[in-house]
């Protein structure tokens, strides 16, 4: 069982990573620095786009509009922080 735990950690931190690069990459696109017409940066884009939208489009839902400021991101990485923590402190000691 602890395999499987640490199996969910590792996933949990991979999809963290997932996440911080796609709010970079919204950033960089934004402000024009990497060209969206390029085919590597849009074959990146629609894959972390397609792992990650999934999640955020219900947090977005329920955050209050702040304009142009999309704060999903960062809720979804306080919600992984948080269930890490959970295991990690409450569900990984109890079990053999």
């Amino acid at each position: 069982m602890r395999a499987l735990l640490d199996l969910l950690f590792v996933v949990l931190q991979l999809y963290t990573y997932v996440i911080v690069a796609v709010a970079i990459m919204s950033w960089l696109l934004a402000f024009d620095v990497i060209n969206f017409r390029n085919e590597l940066v849009r074959s990146i884009w629609n894959f972390v786009n397609a792992v990650t939208e999934p999640v955020l489009r219900p947090i977005r839902k329920i955050l209050p509009n702040l304009g142009g400021v999309d704060i999903s991101p960062i809720v979804l990485l306080l919600l992984i922080w948080f269930v890490e923590h959970v295991i990690q402190l409450y569900i990984y000691p109890n079990v053999v």
